[in-house]
């Protein structure tokens, strides 16, 4: 009997393909009675290899994070670090972004910018992850008629969803471009009425207006007196992480390892190293905005 690949046989591929297809149908049929028959159970697996902080970045900046969140808040000062020598353009960090908030469409808070540069043929890219700045003297704040704004306790800048009226002049102060409008658009809109479970708009649009969770608080989609939708809206460090002892997003997905995220008081932290550096930089510092995001270049 002929091979379809290794250690594989014609027969068994009919045989596995046909259990998939049986249980996509009954999963249709009987979502809740298929779903709990099925074995979720996810087994630990011990690791092959020892993986030690000094080997890898992750690792040393959670050890950063936890020492950091047991000083007090006021001592405590998050930057973040780019390198851009390491930076791939692979939007890692941007998609990671995009779900951890379920941003809507047009609302981005990590976009990566693209430059081409070079005459042909020699040409090559440079790609700069621009988040929120989290200014110290950040020009956004003191436009707000309605104090919507604000640098908080973590000396991040955050937005006050309750608070905020809509007017954008944030969004026009804000000389880094970090901010975006909420129009309360959906991904499922103008896409095609289909009732099921896997596919379709209602059960697709379903997840987009769930909460988010965003700044700690459930806010969904459905109501809009409580949601983000009308309001500005930007990157916090993602707070909601950080305050349960977790990286934010865009740091534990880049794949180059060129994001770096902790504490700038601590002397030990990777940050504090990195910041050190002779070919760091900072965005537009001639404002006088004093940024607390550093690239390497």
């Amino acid at each position: 009997m002929k091979d379809t690949g290794k250690g594989l046989s014609r027969r068994d591929f009919i045989k596995i393909t046909g259990a998939a297809v049986t249980f996509l149908g009954a999963l249709e049929l009987a979502p809740k009675d298929t779903l709990a028959a099925a074995d979720t159970s996810i087994q630990a697996r011990p690791l092959e290899f020892d993986v030690s902080p000094e080997d890898d970045q992750i690792l040393r900046m959670q050890g950063d994070l936890q020492r950091a969140l047991a000083k007090p808040v006021e001592e405590r000062r998050w930057v973040m670090v780019i390198d851009l020598r390491k930076c791939l353009g692979c939007h890692a960090c941007t998609i990671a972004c995009i779900v951890e908030n379920k941003l809507p469409p047009g609302v981005v808070y990590r976009p990566v910018m693209t430059e081409e540069f070079g005459t042909y043929p020699n040409v090559s890219m440079r790609f700069l992850p621009r988040p929120c700045m989290q200014c110290d003297e950040p020009p956004c704040v003191p436009v707000c008629p309605v104090n919507a704004t604000y640098k908080d306790e973590n000396g991040v800048v955050v937005m006050d969803y309750d608070q905020c009226i809509g007017c954008r002049y944030c969004i026009t102060a804000c000389p880094y471009g970090a901010r975006t409008f909420d129009f309360g658009a959906l991904y499922t809109d103008g896409t095609a009425e289909f009732e099921g479970i896997i596919f379709g708009k209602p059960s697709a649009s379903a997840y987009e207006r769930s909460a988010n969770y965003e700044y700690g608080e459930a806010r969904t989609r459905d109501d809009h007196s409580s949601s983000p939708i009308g309001n500005v809206r930007k990157c916090h460090f993602c707070l909601h992480r950080l305050k349960e002892g977790m990286l934010p997003a865009c740091t534990t997905t880049c794949i180059g390892r060129a994001t770096y995220f902790g504490d700038a008081n601590d002397p030990d932290s990777l940050v504090a190293d990195l910041i050190a550096s002779p070919n760091v930089m900072r965005l537009k510092e001639e404002l006088g905005t004093q940024p607390r995001v550093y690239y390497l270049t």
